[in-house]
């Protein structure tokens, strides 16, 4: 049964600490409601993983799930499984949004 979400932000995460905040804040801080957040760790060695369990436990809205190393593009697929949203939204997890309202303007503009 699909939520009532406007978006899914699907994020593949890969070794990505350096970035990774930085990526989801930006993604936290959109103004679209409502909004999910799907992180997919895709067996990362770093500390990606306990960096997304924070996040997961302070935002309701973020959900985690984790696989063996298998590329982004499976991991995205997972993300696709996973998503309530009525529209997708990929971001990768050394990228970041530059203004709060690019996803209210993309979703304007569908």
């Amino acid at each position: 049964m699909k939520m009532n979400v406007k978006i899914s932000i699907i994020i593949p995460v890969y070794n990505a600490q350096t970035y990774l905040r930085q990526s989801i804040d930006s993604a936290i801080a959109q103004t679209i409601t409502p909004k999910e957040i799907i992180c997919i760790d895709d067996g990362s060695t770093d500390i990606s993983r306990e960096i997304l369990r924070e996040y997961e436990l302070k935002y309701s809205y973020i959900r985690i799930f984790t696989q063996e190393n298998q590329g982004s593009g499976i991991a995205r697929n997972l993300g696709l499984r996973e998503a309530k949203g009525e529209f997708i939204a990929f971001l990768d997890a050394d990228d970041f949004y530059l203004q709060v309202d690019a996803l209210d303007k993309m979703h304007e503009a569908c």
